[in-house]
């Protein structure tokens, strides 16, 4: 029913094994046990560009986590309006929940179907999907420190005298590899909690999850390793170690890169700045604003205003407009030698500097 499974498992399997074969020989456990585990780093190869997007997908989630629990606050009585705004809210931040689970989606369906094949490895028996009777016989006789690889520890004893194995051999394999394959999953759920933001953890569902991750996920690898075979205990171990390492080479990419995008932002803000001594300047119609400089949005009214000292300011109005005349400090002029005549002042009063004193004002009639 799940040869759709079962074929491609079973052929990687083989061609890594053809690979190292040639290496170690046919028959060897070196060579099957690197066969299992570059199986699992092919799987997790193909799988690193989804990994990369569901890191950046939590990511995303985290941070407007606050707006989710807003949306869940604000719609408590309706569901279907609350399912609609988390959703409308997610494509909004380009996230994609679904995304994040494609990486674990696709291991279990390997998983299972490196299971069945290699349990389907017995001796006697035919062909095994890709596997011709050649490579079956030669899978079983193949073994590891003793231990065949589709031998585990609560295997009944006529089954472990098929293989020709002791079961002391199988618990001197099989039982480093549990524990070390425990702690590597506990390792890698402790990696992925610490990334988490506050108000992540403080989310009672995000704390019963991290709380299985890290303590329940490892016991159940420990307490199934009794039941798995050594090749899949080797399947684990690696797929573990290769989840840890690729976390830490993400993570810190991504730290990276967001270091980065703050630094350029910064940036940009210090060349928008005014520079230290820098006057504001208005630009002219048209003209796009110059890094550094801030212009004034006053800047027209300021060009429209004339200093009152200046020669085009407004010129006081006379008397006979209405308005009182200004104050006009005149110095006297003097001719020949005595400055006290006062037919010497020609300037009269009312008058403005500077204009001539033929020249009539106001609005009065000519004779």
């Amino acid at each position: 029913m799940l040869n759709f499974i079962y074929y491609p498992v079973s052929f990687i399997l083989w061609c890594w094994h053809w690979v190292f074969g040639h290496v170690f020989g046919e028959s060897s456990g070196i060579a099957w046990a690197l066969s299992v585990v570059f199986l699992v780093f092919t799987l997790r190869a193909l799988l690193f560009k989804p990994f990369v997007g569901q890191v950046r997908s939590m990511r995303k989630m985290q941070e407007f986590a606050p707006e989710l629990q807003k949306i869940k606050k604000k719609y408590a009585n309706d569901k279907q309006r609350q399912a609609a705004e988390m959703q409308k809210l997610q494509s909004e931040h380009g996230v994609n929940p679904l995304g994040g689970c494609l990486p674990m989606l696709v291991q279990i369906p390997v998983f299972i179907g490196l299971f069945h094949v290699l349990r389907s490895f017995k001796p006697g028996w035919g062909e095994v999907y890709f596997f011709d009777a050649k490579g079956v016989e030669s899978f079983v006789n193949a073994k590891l420190f003793g231990a065949n690889l589709s031998t585990f520890i609560t295997m009944p004893a006529d089954q472990l005298a098929t293989f020709t194995t002791e079961r002391s051999s199988v618990i001197i394999v099989a039982i480093p590899m549990m524990i070390v394959a425990s702690i590597a999953t506990h390792f890698t759920a402790r990696h992925s909690v610490a990334r988490q933001k506050q108000a992540a953890t403080d989310n009672p569902q995000t704390a019963i999850m991290n709380k299985l991750t890290l303590y329940i996920f490892p016991i159940g690898v420990l307490v199934g390793g009794l039941f798995f075979p050594i090749a899949i205990l080797l399947y684990w171990l690696s797929n573990n170690g290769w989840t840890l390492a690729q976390q830490h080479f993400v993570y810190r990419s991504i730290d990276r890169e967001e270091e980065t995008k703050k630094v350029e932002a910064v940036s940009a803000r210090s060349a928008l700045a005014p520079k230290p001594g820098v006057k504001p300047t208005t630009p002219r119609p048209g003209q796009k604003p110059t890094p550094g400089v801030r212009t004034t949005t006053s800047a027209k009214a300021a060009g429209t205003a004339k200093p009152a000292g200046s020669a085009n300011a407004k010129r006081p109005v006379s008397p006979a407009q209405g308005t009182p005349p200004a104050i006009v400090e005149s110095t006297p002029k003097t001719s020949g030698t005595n400055g006290d005549d006062p037919a010497a002042n020609t300037e009269i009063p009312g008058l403005i500097t500077g204009r001539s004193p033929g020249k009539k004002q106001g609005n009065k009639k000519r004779r």
